[in-house]
């Protein structure tokens, strides 16, 4: 038995948590969401806690319960504190801009790279070398954030591009001159 989903879900005070056949709805104050529980695995709600049941002892089901569990705390925590990702932009000249509720980056192309915000994440650049993505929803925010750094991936001899923050790229020797 899994034993991340043995230990029941704690459920804040602030946070509705409502369990409709197939489906479970949280709401909070950052937001709601909603998530499909798949076939083997039965929730109990009781006072302010979930716990979680597995019906069977099928290879998916024993994979599905701790799963479950780990993506219902994942969407509390998401509508009470929310999820956040930073990423840091190097290299000489690159840079972002708010224009409206869109970003404008600088990446040393032969023009601009303007993202369009999608909905459902908010997305601040505190500097111009930086980019911070926040949501309830922290597969999205992952996405969205992937999405970014997608536009201008490090490269491993300068080690330009955009980089989540604190990720470390694995940095290349490059040419050496023959004597």
């Amino acid at each position: 038995m899994s034993r991340i989903a043995r230990v029941p879900l704690q459920i804040p005070k602030e946070v509705k948590v409502a369990v409709e056949g197939s489906v479970i709805k949280v709401e909070g104050p950052k937001g709601k969401l909603e998530l499909n529980i798949p076939l083997g695995i039965k929730l109990e709600q009781k006072d302010n806690a979930i716990t979680f049941k597995r019906l069977n002892d099928t290879k998916q089901s024993r994979a599905n319960h701790g799963t479950m569990r780990a993506l219902i705390a994942n969407m509390v925590e998401g509508v009470t504190k929310g999820h956040k990702k930073e990423l840091e932009i190097q290299g000489v000249g690159f840079r972002v801009q708010p224009k409206g509720k869109d970003l404008v980056f600088n990446l040393g192309l032969s023009h601009q790279v303007d993202f369009k915000v999608p909905a459902g994440v908010k997305i601040s650049a505190p500097s111009q070398t930086s980019v911070v993505v926040e949501g309830p929803d922290k597969s999205f925010v992952g996405y969205v954030a992937a999405q970014i750094r997608g536009l201008k991936r490090p490269e491993p001899y300068k080690g330009k591009g955009i980089r989540y923050s604190g990720e470390t790229v694995r940095r290349k020797q490059g040419k050496s001159v023959a004597k």
